[in-house]
């Protein structure tokens, strides 16, 4: 019985049969005009951008989409600015990368400047006068 109910599911298509909680069967969906597009994800405005970055005509792909030119325009241009962003921050980790070891030889020498600087003051505090300057 299980098996009848989903052949007859597929076989009548998700929507037919299906009720609202009002009780209205659902219609087809109306066409989008422009402006009404709703949201998009993330990945459906990449796939638009690359195909207008293949040619394909804005207007035609607004019209087709439900969305205005200059909005299939303002998402080229973010798409681009994010692009750019993620090559500015690998570079900043290409350099964070380099200086690392460098600032640690930094440290490293900066410590054995210190303890020289310490057994030095030892010694000249050891001996009667001193490493002391001249006056003239």
């Amino acid at each position: 019985m299980r098996r009848k109910g989903k052949e007859m599911k597929s076989a009548l298509g998700a929507s037919e049969g299906a009720r609202r909680a009002t009780g209205e069967v659902p219609s087809a969906p109306a066409p989008r005009s422009p402006g009404s597009g709703g949201r998009f994800s993330v990945g459906r405005k990449v796939a638009v951008i690359r195909r207008m970055w293949r040619g394909e005509d804005l207007d035609a792909l607004s019209r087709e989409l439900g969305v205005t030119a200059a909005t299939l325009r303002n998402w080229e241009k973010e798409c681009v600015a994010g692009g750019e962003a993620s090559l500015k921050s690998r570079q900043a980790m290409v350099v964070e990368e380099e200086t690392r070891p460098l600032k640690a030889m930094i440290g490293e020498l900066t410590m054995r400047n210190e303890l020289l600087r310490e057994r030095c003051r030892a010694l000249e505090d050891g001996r009667p006068l001193g490493l002391r300057r001249s006056k003239a």
